[in-house]
């Protein structure tokens, strides 16, 4: 078969196009890089980078349990405890976000839209900038790390349940309607069936997602394992900072296996 003139054409002007967006790649890249000031490498870089590998590779097993103070057990726990109590806040208060965002569960796109702007402005907020706004208001701690990942997270959870309502199944909604059931019924009945495994499944994966928030927002002064990690490193005490490391890669770890597992079994 003999090709077509605009297919003979098109090929060129895909060619051109591609290499025109690694042009602008390229020229991004280079500007980008030609801004960072560089100052040259210290002289104590390689000592200190042989101090950081040697207590990293020899942690500090002995700050695993403290029978009398903070270790690394109280840290994570603390910092398991933060992500499991803002991923439920979180879930609870964006159920009915979601359903205000959702397009097939509003009589006009104006009353959707509203919904899903405020999520949206809820999301441009990160959890550090929040932990630091919660921080000045309630005090240091484990609560302005709740507060601060339990509203960050309304605006990311909310986005992903508004979709799964909006994937939402109508023909056991139309059944019910034509029954004549009322809309508590149709909800628990026909809605709330549908949406529950997509529900369950995105709030385990935002969990995993706070695990790893939770313990940066610990540096900044907002509870878990973070403050800790950041008092070792601040006096460059790396055998601890090894050993914490390797309790946040272990928790990690465990984590995403365990909720990796249940999510197959919902999805």
């Amino acid at each position: 078969m003999t090709k077509s003139r605009n297919e003979i054409v098109r090929k060129p002007r895909k060619k051109a196009y591609r290499w025109l967006i690694y042009a602008a790649l390229a020229i991004i890249y280079i500007w980008a890089f030609a801004g960072i000031p560089y100052t040259g490498i210290k002289e104590t870089a390689g000592q200190i980078s042989k101090a950081i590998v040697a207590g990293i590779f020899s942690p500090d097993w002995d700050y695993v349990y403290l029978p009398d103070g903070e270790d690394l057990l109280r840290g994570l726990l603390d910092t398991l405890a933060i992500s499991m109590l803002g991923t439920f806040i979180s879930t609870i208060v964006c159920i009915p976000f979601a359903f205000w965002a959702a397009t097939n569960m509003s009589s006009s796109k104006w009353v959707s839209g509203s919904g899903k702007m405020l999520l949206s402005f809820i999301r441009t907020f990160p959890e550090i900038i929040m932990a630091i706004l919660f921080i000045k208001a309630v005090g240091p701690g484990s609560f302005a790390g709740v507060l601060a990942l339990g509203l960050h997270s309304v605006g990311m959870l909310g986005k992903l349940f508004a979709d799964e309502v909006e994937n939402l199944d109508k023909g056991p909604v139309e059944a019910l309607i034509a029954s004549g059931a009322n809309r508590l019924q149709i909800m628990w009945f026909a809605v709330i069936p549908q949406v529950l495994p997509g529900f369950l499944s995105y709030t385990l994966y935002r969990f995993e997602i706070n695990v790893r928030s939770a313990t940066i927002l610990g540096i900044i002064g907002a509870g878990g394992i973070g403050t800790p990690l950041i008092f070792a490193l601040s006096s460059r005490n790396w055998e601890r900072v090894g050993i914490i490391l390797l309790g946040i890669v272990v928790m990690i770890t465990i984590i995403d296996m365990i909720s990796s597992s249940i999510r197959k079994k919902l999805v």
